[in-house]
């Protein structure tokens, strides 16, 4: 077992705390729902970043590049100044939501490189400008721009031209648990030497102020014979640690107190206040540093010559034996460098021999995507905080907050409490946990770490999660928000996953799992099915601007909508819990029964879709061959959205295979779907092909049959409709020259197709589902093509592309789907990535190397978009490349 797998055991079996630290301290704590205490719940104005640097957070912290432990007590970042800038660069720098022409947006460049599982090694990289940070050139810019227009980026503004820049790459290694070295690496890309100053900063979060709590942590100096750097942090759950340093610098203090004065006019609670390091630092303003306090940093500064690197080593350790880890070892205070570059070398070298063993067969570029794919999740564990009782009825040292919170925002979740590492979507423009979207990341996180995917899964439908209702917490904005109901299908995909990997499943976890989302699927049940007909409604369910209108919001003239893409998550919500019933039902056959009314709400939900019952108008459409919406209005008219999007598609998700080994084993189940089925005959025919197996006997269920499903795929692999050179676009490019309008008495909607950027402010502008290309849906898809051809085999073949006289089988269109999606990151014959578009840096050997992995691409271009660290379910690309390499392995 190699030395990561083996810290990972110990992990798992409780014998060693690898995770106590790690990168969970966010990118961007300010303008956000769990700050805001506004009377109007203007989220943005509330705390903006210019206050951040001033003003203590109630929630979280933030830092850059940063570690601290799982509860967030104690903190370490990087802090820089380039003697041009007019802040200290403590955070990341973005546009709001109402600054940006395309919502918030981080306007920094930095990269996550790699981290293994217990975060053993990692390494980042942030690439500095040299000139002044334009802060308000790219405010002034963002504003002048159109939702037509692309984004004004950093690079945009010349900052990095002539290559006047410093690449700052930090590195964590972990000795031990509480035994953390530092190495900050500045090299100077330029022409000319640049001075730099660094900050390793080292704070504590403020845990005190809200609640008048006495047990204030303390940071203070150490006397070292050497009179280098050390300083000595004490609190009353982790004990005590030292950080210490091996460069000559100034060791400043201050407290993570707000700056009242400053910000209010006010006196202020202690004299030195959280912003005292910019004020002495970037102002050169005496009397603002203390002798002590809750925030420290060491103060280092060198002129970089040109091409040349500057080093700055640390070591954050236990002083005395911490409570936390009490049989860890303590460092040794005389020679707390001895061994530091051996170890660093080490932990690095075990990283790779980790990574180079899933699989061991990938080609260099494909590995080097799949490592920092990974590398992004890990980096996105974040503590993420909110106690929604607490934040509605407020702390007894503060005022209280305004009346109208208390029927505002969230007001119906006061049992939530979140006060967890949880997996987010982007540590800058998503600084919190989405449902559907965590759901996602548990498929690429389990390759590497089934227990964290498994945990995350389990945290969700905890009690201090899932709502007395059944309801599932979407997101901070609003918890109510409806997410597609994914978890049944991620609880199976990690419980399979591990079965692959450790050659067993965690049975108590998949059991675990299915009892609470028994509850979350009786709540879609009972809440998301107006008049009980199996047709399903629940806004705009994560697709956000798809559709002509806002989904979530009051529809027009008060209709009904009735949604292609609710109603299919129910089918395929309804087949995952099927099929989890089964698995369970091999050792208990209690689950049969279960298993079997599932099946029955299957059958009910694809009579209903398909409008085989004879009631209404249905969701398919025989004339254009596609699924829509349906609005029914309140004089009895419905209406088909006739807008060619993903929500027409989703139908081809609800699809399972059944194997006939399983049937034979399961007597019972068997004899109660052929009594169902034989006295449902009106229901039968749905079953697609029950009575006649496929390969190797197997049985399919699907909400569209054969013939349904190869209109449906003729629609989505024509490249004049959804299929584009990196993968299926969210919106059909017929609509590009064919916008479709919606007519209702003197009101037009329309919605057209959108390959890039969002053009409307819907559900603020910052993401698109009008054309562009998401990993979620199309991985989807992918699984969904792969569960068909189990059961058609190679003898049923479909042309791809539609209209190019090629023919592929199922398995065939799958991989190919699977293909241009990975494309999107790996070089083409001319060096060059898609997803970085026409940026002439990725030929840069300082650039090219470093990945990001967008929220969305564009549907024509493949050019990433959105939030450009969204490591979340676009990390499903890892586990695409995973498939594509066992696949070439056996066809070998």
């Amino acid at each position: 077992m190699d030395p990561e797998r083996k810290r990972h055991a110990e992990l798992r079996r409780h014998e060693r705390r690898w995770d106590l630290f790690g990168p969970y301290l966010a990118e961007r704590a300010w303008a956000t729902v769990r700050e805001d205490y506004s009377e109007d719940g203007d989220v943005w104005d509330y705390f903006p970043h210019d206050h951040a640097r001033s003003r203590a957070y109630r929630w979280n912290e933030d830092g850059l590049l940063g570690i601290c432990d799982d509860h967030q007590r104690l903190c370490f970042a990087l802090a820089l100044w380039n003697e041009r800038d007019p802040i200290l660069k403590e955070r990341l720098f973005g546009v709001t939501g109402p600054q940006g022409n395309h919502g918030e947006d981080v306007k920094e460049v930095y990269f996550y490189l790699d981290s293994t599982p217990t975060h053993s090694y990692m390494r980042a990289l942030y690439k500095y400008p040299q000139a002044a940070y334009p802060y308000e050139r790219l405010l002034a810019e963002s504003a002048r721009r159109s939702r037509t227009e692309p984004e004004f980026e950093l690079a945009d503004a010349g900052v990095f031209d002539d290559d006047r820049y410093f690449d700052v790459f930090v590195e964590y290694a972990k000795v031990g648990p509480t035994d953390i070295l530092i190495q900050i690496t500045a090299h100077n890309r330029g022409p000319d030497p640049a001075p730099l100053h660094l900050l390793p900063t080292l704070w504590f979060r403020n845990t005190w102020a809200w609640v008048d709590d006495p047990r204030v942590p303390s940071l203070a100096p150490v006397r070292r014979r050497d009179h280098l750097p050390a300083i000595v942090a004490e609190h009353d759950e982790l004990g005590e640690l030292v950080l210490v340093g091996d460069t000559r610098g100034d060791v400043i203090f201050t407290n993570n107190e707000t700056n009242l004065e400053r910000l209010y006019g006010a006196k202020n609670r202690v004299p030195y206040v959280k912003d005292a390091f910019h004020r002495h630092v970037v102002g050169r303003e005496g009397g603002v540093l203390g002798a002590s306090g809750t925030k420290s940093a060491v103060h280092c500064r060198a002129v970089v010559a040109p091409g040349q690197a500057w080093t700055l080593r640390l070591r954050l350790s236990q002083k005395t034996a911490s409570p936390q880890c009490p049989d860890e070892p303590v460092v040794d205070l005389a020679a707390p460098f001895a061994g530091f570059d051996a170890v660093m070398a080490a932990r690095r070298a075990e990283a790779d021999v980790y990574y180079d063993d899933i699989p061991a067969t990938m080609t260099t570029d494909e590995r080097q995507v799949f490592r920092q794919a990974i590398a992004g999740l890990m980096w996105s564990k974040q503590f993420y905080h909110y106690i929604v009782r607490d934040w509605l009825t407020g702390d007894p040292a503060q005022p209280p907050p305004p009346r109208r919170r208390a029927s505002g925002r969230n007001t119906d979740w006061r049992h939530l409490f979140n006060r967890h590492v949880m997996s987010m979507p982007d540590t800058w423009e998503y600084p919190w946990y989405a449902a559907w979207d965590l759901a996602f990341h548990c498929i690429p996180l389990a390759l590497v770490d089934p227990g964290f995917a498994k945990g995350q899964l389990d945290l969700l439908t905890r009690e201090w999660f899932l709502h007395p209702n059944g309801a599932m917490p979407a997101y901070e904005w609003n918890f109510s928000d409806v997410n597609p109901p994914v978890f049944a299908w991620a609880t199976w995909r990690v419980y399979k996953i591990e079965q692959r990997h450790e050659g067993r499943g965690d049975r108590a976890f998949l059991e675990g799992m299915f009892h609470k989302l028994l509850l979350h699927f009786t709540w879609w049940v009972n809440r998301k099915d107006s008049a009980g007909k199996n047709i399903f409604q629940g806004g705009f369910l994560g697709l956000d601007n798809i559709g002509v209108f806002d989904r979530s919001a009051g529809l027009p003239r008060g209709g009904v909508l009735e949604q292609s893409d609710a109603t299919a998550w129910m089918g395929m919500f309804s087949l995952n819990m099927m099929t989890i019933a089964l698995e369970l039902a091999r050792e208990n056959p209690v689950y049969e029964k279960i298993a079997s009314k599932f099946f029955e709400h299957f059958l009910s939900i694809a009579d209903a879709m398909n409008n085989l019952g004879g009631e209404g108008i249905g969701l398919w459409d025989d004339q254009d061959e596609f699924f829509y919406d349906v609005l029914h209005l309140p004089d009895g008219r419905a209406l088909r959205l006739r807008a060619r999007s993903l929500v027409g598609l989703i139908p081809l998700l609800a699809v399972e295979t059944v194997e006939p080994r399983l049937l034979e084993q399961m007597p019972g189940f068997r004899r109660r779907l052929e009594w169902f089925l034989a006295h449902r005959p009106d229901l039968a025919r749905l079953v697609s092909r029950w009575y006649e197996p496929g390969a190797g006997e197997r049985r399919l269920l699907a909400l569209v049959r054969g013939s349904r499903m190869k209109r449906l795929l003729r629609r989505m692999l024509d490249p004049n409709e959804f299929l584009s050179d990196h993968g299926v676009r969210s919106l059909s490019k017929v609509h590009a020259t064919q916008p479709y309008r919606l007519h209702i008495d003197d009101t037009t909607l329309s919605i057209g197709y959108e390959p890039g950027e969002s053009r409307t402010g819907l559900f603020g502008g910052n993401s698109n589902w009008r054309g562009p290309v998401w990993f979620p849906i199309n991985y989807l898809l992918i699984e969904a093509l792969q569960k068909f051809h189990h059961y058609y085999s190679d003898d049923f073949r479909v042309e791809c592309p539609t209209g190019s006289g090629n023919y592929m089988s199922i398995r065939e269109i799958a991989d190919e789907l699977s293909r241009r999606l990975t494309s999107i990151f790996l070089p083409d014959a001319r060096g060059r990535r898609p997803y970085a578009g026409d940026d002439p840096r990725q030929h840069d050997p300082h650039w090219r190397d470093h990945l990001l992995f967008h929220e969305y691409f564009n549907g024509d271009t493949g050019q990433g978009l959105g939030a450009s660290h969204q490591t979340g379910w676009t990390a499903l690309v890892a586990k695409l490349l995973v498939q594509q390499c066992r696949e070439r392995d056996d066809d070998r």
